[in-house]
């Protein structure tokens, strides 16, 4: 039988349930599980066996949702954690110690830039950041002897740049380091960037694979490609025994699931950022019909796009589906079927015009979030960035007036008419 199309595994993947089972994930809402004898146990706490013991580290429900959004991206093993900034931080500490150094795109989330460049320098850990469209050559500079990973956003948040995953990926391969995307903003159902080459993917499942604004939470999927071992003076933790778990060689004893089950095994042990199996439950409600709702965010957002890119009052338009977009071409490459729901827009005045702009809006929101089933919006100068001057936020690549909108399921006339009115 032919690979499932990705309808069929928002739908079906991960769970399929025994004669007079229950049709729909069970929720295990429980912290422990109970055995017969110690030595049962025993063998999983020596990772000898398969089972739960504790839900800070595996989870029934979560495992079966993680298996679901694994089978989506392509990739051979994943696991859920408790936030896309979990998520972004387990996949590249579970390759990083200290003394290590990460290359990662200039580009990419505020949250996600800070974890790498502020936390994880405390932890010794350095990082170099490069334009996400610098040329081969810049990127192969940037490399050390010392680098365990490079790290990109497929469509940065909320600078809309578009990753150029082939071009990253044999970088990283040359180097001998595993690629790592977050994939939020496409999803699965717009892009699978392990079809163009990268090694790990992450997610905030919180957007749009919930959907909702219902239930926090991140993923990371391994597709079980990179070889460890021929690495293997650069992957320690995968590569050789660990002492803590009586010797075992995760690249050895677990193949291509060796990369998640060290990350369960220690960082999930230790961290304990684990998502809730009732968050995800509502987590695999949304990805269910993300299949669906995914070309709907797309044909709302197109529409915004090109009636703000004819308004006289806007000055600047981003948005990857918009032709004469910086990013168009790439977008067309690795997202044919669309990119995403979100729009950055610029308008004429700054801060202030922005604010009086804001104030107007009738049907999309003033939120802290993206990707969800309702249009919200933000002005990053007088919200996330309201403590930068106009000189500041112009030098992060915000200028005082950028709006970003992210276009929910609502018709898009309702949309374009709150937009115009608002501007008007």
């Amino acid at each position: 039988m032919k690979e499932q199309g990705i309808g069929t595994k928002c739908v079906q993947a991960g769970y399929t349930p025994g004669n007079g089972e229950p049709r729909q994930i069970p929720i295990v809402q429980s912290t422990t599980f109970k055995y017969d004898t110690s030595e049962d146990m025993g063998k999983l706490f020596d990772l000898e066996a398969d089972g739960y013991f504790y839900t800070r580290l595996q989870n029934p429900t979560n495992d079966l949702v993680a298996a679901k959004i694994a089978a989506m991206e392509g990739g051979a093993a994943g696991m859920l954690t408790s936030s896309g900034q979990a998520a972004n931080f387990f996949a590249l500490f579970n390759i990083c110690e200290a003394g290590s150094h990460i290359v990662a795109s200039s580009s990419i989330y505020g949250g996600t830039f800070n974890l790498i460049s502020v936390t994880m320098a405390k932890m010794g850990i350095e990082a170099t950041f490069v334009s996400p469209d610098c040329t081969r050559e810049e990127l192969d500079a940037a490399f050390k002897e010392n680098t365990r990973a490079l790290f990109g956003e497929t469509i940065a948040n909320p600078a809309l740049t578009v990753l150029d995953i082939e071009k990253f990926a044999d970088a990283a391969h040359a180097h001998g380091v595993p690629l790592i995307v977050d994939n939020t903003f496409p999803t699965p159902v717009n892009c699978r960037p392990i079809e163009w080459g990268a090694d790990i993917v992450t997610h905030s499942t919180t957007k749009y694979m919930d959907g909702h604004g219902t239930a926090v939470g991140g993923a990371i999927v391994d597709s079980g490609n990179f070889d460890w071992m021929a690495h293997k003076e650069k992957f320690p933790g995968l590569t050789t025994p660990d002492e803590s778990y009586h010797g075992i060689t995760y690249a050895e004893k677990f193949g291509k699931a060796a990369f998640i089950t060290k990350a369960t095994a220690q960082l999930m042990r230790d961290l304990g950022s684990i998502q809730s199996p009732q968050h995800a439950f509502y987590l695999n409600l949304g990805l269910e019909s993300l299949h669906v709702r995914m070309p709907r965010h797309v044909e709302n957002a197109q529409a915004v796009a090109e009636f703000l890119a004819a308004h006289p009052k806007v000055k600047k338009v981003s948005y990857p589906g918009l032709k004469g977009d910086k990013y168009y071409e790439r977008a067309l490459k690795y997202m044919p079927k669309g990119s995403c729901g979100v729009v950055s827009f610029e308008l004429e005045g700054g801060r202030e015009t922005a604010g009086a702009f804001m104030k107007r809006l009738k049907l999309a929101a003033i939120e802290t979030h993206v990707a969800d089933a309702r249009t919200c919006c933000l002005n990053p100068a007088t919200s996330t960035h309201r403590q930068m001057s106009d000189e500041q936020l112009e030098a992060a690549g915000v200028p005082a007036g950028l709006i970003r909108i992210s276009c929910g399921l609502e018709d898009k006339e309702d949309l374009i008419a709150d937009l115009k009115q608002a501007l008007e």
